[in-house]
């Protein structure tokens, strides 16, 4: 595109970034966009004869080098009807504006109203390029209703981010006016385009476009060039498997005092069932643990897979450099003491990266918690751990204290297969552990702590591989603006950094949890259900009033509620009081007993009445329940159960969660999962790769009984 190139660079040589409005819509009209045409005029006698030829009514504009915000600064005059009215405005301008680098005056047909929106992009520090959508006028203005995704993006992408705004429905259709939504998609794949052929655009405003029903017209619009050569994250790639699956641990500060985090760290290991060499390190001791010590990694009699580094931080560098020269592969740096607390701090850590880098080692942390993974039994943990089960289950995480707070609690309900703290991500970022874990056979559900995200545009790319595959779920804390820098543009001011982030998860197929118990509801369910069948949910209750809320739930979620068929209806009939009238939510009142429950569950089994069962028990008879819903043959259906205050009967609670079976507190909570997990199966329903199978469209799920925990669903 010769004149974009030729327009950028005039502008870049007369030392601005901004292009003003006459060149943006240049570059516009180049790619195809319609657009309110803008004609320069220099003179008011010029400006009369530009309105005379295009047809009144007119609107003029300043065109200047230095105003950016034209309206807000008086630049702009509208719906001009006449000659005198063209003449009053022209010299208006002129008189502002002529001391404030003015260029001239554009001359523009006043563009018949439509649907005002607004598009726009700016340049994200993490993800780069986003595209902004969204009404005009007092929607983006004080409600800020608008949707955002990662450039470039697909039809499907535009589709969404039309749909996905709280005023979609006016596009729709409103009083008898509708917006081309084709073409406005088909607007929003070309602003993709522009940006990722020219991505020396930082920012853009096409603010406001006018949608009618047939096309559209862009009746503003601003360009802001990047000033100068934007910097390039810093990716290495490399195969991260023995990181996880290594043959040979050093452990660098390993300890004979109980207590001591060396002591704990290579306790773990002998403990855990990890079956390869294992190298404790200490200059004075003999032996660790029972097993001979070496004085430095430089006499361990092989280069290690995994070095463990233990020692006070300011020593750390000079470990670092020695296990490099020593050839180990990966070091993981559980000492803390580094750029979280100060320039001192950050001064060793560069130390250390100048040495992985000359050496090609790669580092996890400093400041970690270390990496455990059951199923080769490397467990690296900085804290002693009792006994482990093997599970499906990764969890990523940047604080390691985070990490070991929830394994503690929750290994008694779910069990994990990899638990991977980052730290400082010096090196191994949460992207590198995404990659690597989410391609691990033996995980199945990958859930992420993340407080931010290094180098964004590959996140994105290894995000949407793996969420084709396997559920990801994600908790990121740090959802204020604090620090959000000065915006030039209108997109740039809306595009909030938690917003940009709820974006990119929607687009890439991420799950956002809004908090560690909605994270966890999610884990629970995913790793030990399989996915609803349809859309249609049966519920079983105890009460009436849990039997409505149960309703609304489903409603609220797009969810709708299970019709049985006519032989299901007769056999539930004998097994429901006489009183009761509706089949679902079936309520079996306070007499509901276990046996009832499993016979009502069998029989919508077997007439494969609904996708997903939620099953709402009373507290106190609760223990009753374990053992009946543990024999039930579920044939592919997932199950979930609510007991209010579960807390109260927690032993029960663990058995049933061992079983297989999900526990929650609420009918709210079981059926929002329920939902999600609907929503992920419909995500990817056309993925080759999602649950291990060929395509969804053919899946046989597994025939499992909620008391076999050692199968999943996503396993044959």
């Amino acid at each position: 595109m010769k004149s974009l190139h030729a327009i950028c660079s005039k502008a870049l040589s007369d030392g601005r970034t901004y292009l003003m409005e006459h060149e943006s819509k240049e570059i516009l009209a180049e790619y195809g966009l319609e657009t309110t045409k803008a004609y320069l005029a220099n003179s008011e006698e010029e400006a009369v004869r530009i309105a005379g030829e295009i047809g009144y009514p007119v609107v003029l504009k300043v065109l200047s080098t230095q105003v950016i915000h034209k309206s807000d600064q008086g630049g702009v005059k509208l719906n001009l009807k006449d000659e005198k009215a063209v003449r009053e405005a022209f010299r208006e301008i002129w008189h502002r504006f002529k001391d404030k680098g003015l260029v001239g005056v554009s001359v523009q047909k006043m563009a018949e109203p439509g649907i005002e929106v607004i598009v726009g992009v700016t340049k994200d520090e993490t993800f780069g390029h986003v595209l902004m959508f969204g009404l005009g006028g007092v929607f983006v203005e004080v409600l800020k209703d608008v949707s955002f995704r990662s450039i470039p993006i697909t039809e499907q992408d535009a589709e969404d981010m039309i749909k996905e705004i709280r005023g979609y429905s006016i596009l729709k259709g409103y009083r008898g006016f509708s917006a081309d939504l084709e073409s406005l998609k088909q607007l929003l794949i070309k602003i993709s385009r522009i940006v990722e052929e020219n991505p020396g655009i930082r920012e853009m405003d096409l603010n406001p476009v006018f949608v009618y029903p047939k096309g559209y017209k862009i009746v503003d619009a601003r360009i802001i060039l990047e000033d100068a050569e934007s910097s390039k994250n810093e990716f290495l790639r490399s195969d991260l498997r023995r990181l996880f699956y290594p043959e040979s641990v050093a452990v660098i500060g390993a300890s004979n005092t109980p207590g001591k985090r060396g002591w704990n760290v290579f306790r773990n290991l002998l403990t855990h069932g990890y079956g390869g060499r294992l190298y404790p390190v200490n200059p004075s001791a003999a032996e660790v643990q029972g097993i001979k010590a070496y004085r430095s990694i430089r006499e361990v009699p092989e280069p290690v897979d995994v070095a463990i580094v233990l020692v006070p931080a300011k020593q750390t560098p000079n470990v670092v450099r020695e296990c490099c020269e020593s050839g180990v592969k990966f070091i993981i740096v559980e000492s803390a003491g580094f750029s979280e607390l100060g320039a001192e701090g950050k001064a060793l850590e560069m130390q250390m990266k100048e040495y992985i880098r000359k050496y090609g080692c790669r580092l996890v942390g400093p400041n970690c918690a270390g990496i455990i993974n059951t199923h080769s039994g490397f467990v690296g943990s900085l804290g002693l751990l009792g006994d482990l089960g093997k599970g499906n289950v990764g969890l990523i995480a940047q604080a390691g204290v985070y990490a070991a707070g929830f394994l503690w609690g929750l290994r008694n309900v779910m069990d994990f297969g990899i638990i991977a703290t980052i730290g400082n991500k010096l090196d191994i970022n949460e992207t590198d552990m995404l990659e690597a874990i989410g391609n691990d056979e033996n995980i199945e559900v990958v859930c992420m702590y993340l407080e931010d995200v290094k180098g964004g545009k590959r996140f994105i790319e290894v995000a949407r591989n793996i969420a084709r595959k396997k559920p990801v779920i994600v908790l990121k804390t740090g959802r204020t603006e604090e620090g959000k820098r000065a915006a030039s543009t209108h997109t740039a001011s809306l595009a909030g950094n938690d917003q940009i982030y709820s974006a990119i998860f929607r687009q890439v197929g991420i799950i956002r949890a809004r908090d560690n118990e909605h994270l966890f509801a999610l884990a629970r369910a995913f790793s030990r259900q399989p996915l609803p069948k349809n859309d249609s949910v049966f519920v079983i209750t105890y009460a009436g009033s849990l039997g409505v809320a149960s309703a609304d739930a489903i409603s609220t979620n797009g969810l709708r509620l299970a019709e049985l068929s006519k032989e299901a209806k007769e056999e539930i009939r004998k097994l429901m009081p006489s009183y009761v009238g509706s089949f679902n939510p079936l309520d079996l009142t306070f007499d509901q007993n276990p046996e009832q429950v499993r016979n009502v569950i069998e029989t919508v089994l077997k007439y494969q009445c609904a996708g997903s069962m939620v099953l709402i028990m009373q507290t106190e008879k609760f223990g009753e329940y374990v053992e009946f819903l543990r024999a039930i043959d579920y044939r592919g259906v997932p199950i979930f159960a609510v007991v209010f205050g579960k807390e109260f009967v927690m032993d029960d609670v663990i058995k049933l969660e061992r079983a297989g079976i999900p526990v929650y507190t609420t009918p709210e909570q079981a059926i929002e999962v329920v939902a999600t997990m609907w929503k992920y199966r419909e995500r990817f329903k056309t993925s080759e790769e999602i649950a291990g199978y060929s395509t969804i469209n053919s899946l046989t799920l597994p025939t499992v009984k909620a008391g076999d925990s050692s199968q999943s669903h996503f396993t044959s």
